[in-house]
C-alpha cells in the first residue's frame, strides 16, 4: 500500500523476526532510517547487507520497543504475532504515537490497560483486522449514535460443518488450508479453531466500548460482509468487499481519507450469494472460552492467550491433537491464579506462569 502511494507515506522503521531476506529487500526499496531484526543471530547478515546504503540496524525485542518511540514516527503499524507485540505497543503509546493495530493479542491480553493508556496519552488506535476495520468504517460519522449490537462475521475456516468426530485426528496440513484468507500459521490455526474470532470479540469490546452481550458472531463463509453494526433504531450498516487485507491496512494508514486501492471489486450481477449461520460452539469450544475470559476480565484473557499460543505451537509440532487445544486452554483458565485488576507486571507474570502450566499439560 505504501508502494502504491509514495507521495503520502514515508517509512521510518521496518522490523522482522526471522525473515531477513524480505526485511533487507524492503529496506533497500523503502530506505527507512532504521531496521530491527528481532532474532539477534541474524544481526550480522542484516547489518552487512544494509551498511552500503547507510541504514542503521539494531537487533532484539528491546530494540523494537525503543525505535517505536523515535521522534519522526507519526503512526506505528503493530503486527507482531502474540504476546510479544504488547510491550512495543505500550512504548509507542507512551511516546504519543498513533497505532494501526494488527496485533489483536495486545487488546486481548490487556484491553482495559491499553485503552486507558491511549486515552490518557491522546493516542488514536485504528483497527487493521478486517472485521474491526469494518466496524470502524460503519461507525464513522455515527459516533453520536448508540450501538445496539455488532455482528462479527467468521468464514468458519477449513473445518466449517465438521463435528468433533471429524476433527478427532485432523492434521495440521488440513487445518492450514484456509478457504478465504492467506495468513501465517498461528493465525490460520486460530481461525480453524474459532479462537481467532474469540480474540476478535474481546478486541471489539475494548475498541468500541461494548458489553459482551452486544457482540454476536455469525458464520459467513463467503467473507464478503466483514462485519455489521446495528444501531438503536434497528438499522444495520455493513461493510462489504472481496477478502483482501490491502483495504483495511490502507484505511488505517490513510484515515480519515479514502484513497485509491487496486483491489478486485465485487460483481453483484454475477449471482453473488451471501449466507449466514450460527457458530457450532459445541465443536469449536474456543469461542465460548473467549467469551468467558472477557466476562471475567482481569488477567483471564491473558491466561487464555498464553495457553492458546503454547497449545497451537504444540499442535503445529504434532505434539497435541486439534481438539485438545481447547482442553489445555480450559485447564489453564481454571488453574492459574486470577487477578481482577492486573498491572503490566501481572500480565508478564501471568503469561510466564501460564506457558509453564500449558507445557506441563502437553508433556
Amino acid at each position: 500500500m505504501i508502494a502504491e502511494h509514495p507521495d503520502r507515506f514515508n517509512v521510518e522503521v521496518l522490523t522482522a523476526n526471522n525473515n531477513v531476506s524480505l526485511l533487507i529487500e524492503q529496506a533497500i526499496k523503502f530506505k527507512p532510517n532504521v531496521v530491527v531484526i528481532a532474532n539477534e543471530k541474524f544481526y550480522n547478515k542484516t547489518a552487512d547487507a544494509l551498511q552500503p546504503v547507510g541504514i542503521k540496524v539494531y537487533a532484539g525485542l528491546d530494540s523494537i520497543s525503543s525505535v517505536v518511540q523515535m521522534e519522526n514516527i507519526d503512526l506505528v503499524l503493530t503486527a507482531m504475532v502474540g504476546f510479544a507485540g504488547l510491550k512495543p505497543t505500550i512504548k509507542a503509546i507512551e511516546a504519543g504515537k498513533n497505532i494501526a493495530l494488527s496485533n489483536k493479542e495486545t487488546l486481548v491480553v490487556a484491553g482495559e490497560f491499553i485503552t486507558e493508556l491511549a486515552e490518557n496519552k491522546g493516542v488514536e488506535i485504528y483497527p487493521v483486522d478486517s472485521e474491526h476495520s469494518a466496524i470502524f468504517q460503519c461507525v464513522t460519522g455515527e459516533f453520536h449514535n448508540r450501538i445496539a449490537k455488532i455482528f462479527l462475521t467468521a468464514s468458519g475456516g477449513p473445518f466449517l460443518g465438521k463435528n468433533r468426530r471429524d476433527l478427532a485426528n485432523v492434521t495440521k496440513e488440513a487445518a492450514l488450508k484456509h478457504p478465504r484468507w492467506n495468513m501465517g500459521a498461528k493465525v490460520t490455526i486460530d481461525s480453524a479453531s474459532l479462537m481467532n474470532k474469540g480474540f476478535e470479540v474481546i478486541e471489539a469490546c475494548w475498541l468500541f466500548g461494548l458489553k459482551t452481550e452486544q457482540i454476536e458472531v455469525v458464520i459467513h463463509p463467503q467473507s464478503i460482509i466483514h462485519s455489521m453494526v446495528e444501531f438503536e433504531d434497528g438499522s444495520i450498516k455493513a461493510q462489504l468487499s472481496l477478502p483482501d487485507m490491502r483495504l483495511p491496512i490502507q484505511y488505517a494508514l490513510s484515515y480519515p481519507d479514502r484513497i485509491s486501492c487496486e483491489i478486485p471489486r465485487i460483481k453483484f450481477n454475477h449471482g453473488t450469494i451471501l449466507t449466514f449461520d450460527k457458530p457450532d460452539t459445541a465443536t469449536f469450544r474456543n469461542l465460548d472460552l473467549a467469551y468467558h475470559a472477557l466476562e471475567k476480565n482481569g488477567n483471564m484473557p491473558c491466561i487464555l492467550n498464553a495457553a492458546n499460543e503454547v497449545a497451537v505451537e504444540a499442535f503445529l509440532s504434532d505434539k497435541l491433537g486439534f481438539l485438545e487445544i481447547s482442553d489445555v486452554i480450559e485447564t489453564c483458565m481454571g488453574k492459574i491464579n486470577y487477578i481482577s485488576s492486573p498491572c503490566y507486571e501481572d500480565f508478564t507474570d501471568t503469561d510466564f506462569e501460564t506457558r509453564i502450566k500449558a507445557k506441563e499439560l502437553i508433556e
